[in-house]
């Protein structure tokens, strides 16, 4: 695979608590595991929203860093949609509008968390009735994004109607300010923002974002009404950082997001899909871009469709997983090696001040160690590069290593299901996300299995595996099985159909030609 150039210069300076710059060196800051491909999207959503009110959405103007933007923290509503225990039981308690109202505004004046102005007086001049205003909320809560999680109420996030819906996740301090937050929003979002900028369908993926972010329905002006005008935070966010100016996986992602986006599916339908596929191709950019930091081969991904009992596929589709998952640890320690094999680090370990010499070259390349705190082991370089290999790795397998498998099982592509060990087996909603990206009317079955592996490198029927398979492995029965059980699948969802016993065609059931 071609060998990756890191084009924009590294940004350290801003991040002064990140102890070595590698992971960030590698796939930027930052990949983060713990976020949900819905808490991506609602991220991204915020950045593109405040990118549109500075008119520069989807455009970085040539300047690569640093992303700024300045989100909505919208404290009134998420108090009155989430910190509000007291509203059931003022509705049973007051029949009467007047005092409903009284006692509500009372007690959000002394409860409410995080606002400046406690102020609650406009919400009883916006509805006709106490009882009114409590059946909107109860209705809005269940529009929650992830409503099952337990997450406190200042992280909590509604369905993103539209503009006024959209909001950064919070903390609550000590002196009831809202701080930012970054464990449910952990940049991954400002990431595949990114990555949408520098696709090569940015210019034409600009007017669906907008839209999305300034929709104007009759849900979100429900959701305006429990608002007053309200300016965004001053803080800038200014931290985001993406090491390419292009790649193949940010083009990828963004044909795939521009023709979910052109099907013009009915009201919100189409976000789940673009939630599933974000994600995945964060996903696989983590995975390509290890690959070429390793110099390794394309990475493969060999999917089962679920038998009922064991199959040839399913062991493959397990070592393929292994073998993907190992990919990332695998780049952090290449990396490494990539700088103790340099020509001037050759030069510099033969040098009578070998240390410092060796120790400048980490500063500049990874920003590490840059105090005497960093490093206090022994001033030999030798010393210094396993003590860092051993940090960096630890570090990396708290958080990026765990992304492959963490997005994978939230997407619907890695799974137990069937076996005590995780493998690719890609579910109905996945599958139905991969259909309405890459078929436009009706594509021809065996057509559609080469489309998802040169695309994707997604492995399913018996002419892919062929290529990717040493002839001691492949069995094409077992391939051929595995495409069969996909077509029966596919039908089910109905979004294949057979026209005879040679010929079937996948469906995309959103397109003129298929209604």
């Amino acid at each position: 695979m071609t060998a990756l150039k890191h084009e924009i210069d590294l940004p350290w300076q801003d991040h002064k608590s990140i102890a070595y710059w590698i992971d960030e060196r590698i796939w930027g800051h930052r990949i983060w595991d713990n976020q949900t491909p819905w808490l991506i999207f609602l991220e991204l959503l915020g950045v593109a929203e405040s990118a549109n009110r500075e008119g520069n959405i989807l455009d970085e103007n040539g300047k690569f860093y640093p992303l700024r933007f300045s989100p909505f923290q919208r404290m009134k509503l998420r108090n009155i949609l989430y910190n509000n225990q007291i509203m059931p039981f003022i509705l049973d308690k007051y029949k009467d509008d007047s005092r409903a109202w009284r006692e509500w505004t009372s007690w959000m004046k002394d409860s409410a968390r995080g606002v400046v102005e406690r102020d609650f007086g406009y919400v009883a001049k916006r509805f006709s009735s106490f009882g009114e205003f409590s059946k909107l909320i109860s209705m809005l809560r269940t529009a929650t994004v992830e409503s099952e999680s337990n997450r406190r109420w200042s992280s909590r996030f509604l369905f993103p109607f539209g503009k006024s819906c959209l909001y950064e996740d919070v903390g609550i301090s000590a002196q009831d300010k809202p701080t930012s937050e970054y464990i449910n929003f952990g940049r991954t979002g400002e990431l595949l923002y990114l990555m949408m900028c520098r696709s090569g369908s940015a210019t034409e993926l600009k007017p669906h974002l907008q839209s999305v972010v300034t929709s104007q329905n009759p849900w979100n002006a429900l959701v305006a009404q429990l608002q007053e005008t309200e300016s965004p935070d001053t803080t800038q966010r200014r931290s985001c950082f993406l090491p390419y100016k292009s790649h193949p996986a940010f083009d990828l992602l963004g044909e795939d997001i521009l023709h979910l986006f052109e099907l013009k599916l009915p009201r919100f339908d189409s976000y789940s899909h673009v939630t599933l596929l974000s994600a995945f191709h964060v996903m696989l950019y983590q995975l390509v871009v290890s690959a070429q930091v390793t110099s390794g081969d394309r990475p493969t991904i060999i999917c089962e469709i679920v038998a009922p009992r064991k199959t040839l596929v399913r062991e493959l589709s397990i070592n393929s997983y292994q073998r993907n998952s190992q990919r990332s640890a695998s780049a952090v320690s290449d990396f490494i090696d990539s700088i103790t094999n340099s020509d001037e680090w050759m030069e510099a370990i033969e040098a009578t001040d070998a240390y410092s010499r060796c120790k400048s070259i980490l500063n500049r390349e990874i920003a590490w160690p840059r105090d005497a705190d960093d490093y206090d082991g022994a001033h030999d370089p030798s010393a210094m590069i396993r003590h860092l290999r051993q940090s960096a790795l630890t570090r990396h397998r708290q958080h990026a290593g765990n992304v492959h498998r963490s997005f994978g099982r939230a997407i619907g592509l890695v799974s137990k299901r069937g076996t005590n060990k995780l493998r690719y087996a890609p579910n109905d909603s996945l599958l139905k996300a991969l259909i309405l990206a890459n078929v436009r009317d009706r594509m021809e079955f065996k057509e559609f299995l080469r489309r998802l592996f040169d695309r994707y490198g997604v492995v399913l029927g018996e002419p892919e595996a062929k290529i990717v398979m040493e002839d001691s492995e492949f069995d094409s029965k077992a391939f051929q099985s595995n495409a069969n059980r996909l077509e029966q699948r596919l039908s089910s969802m109905g979004m294949l159909r057979r026209l005879s016993d040679a010929c079937a065609y996948v469906l995309n059931p959103y397109s003129e030609a298929s209604r």
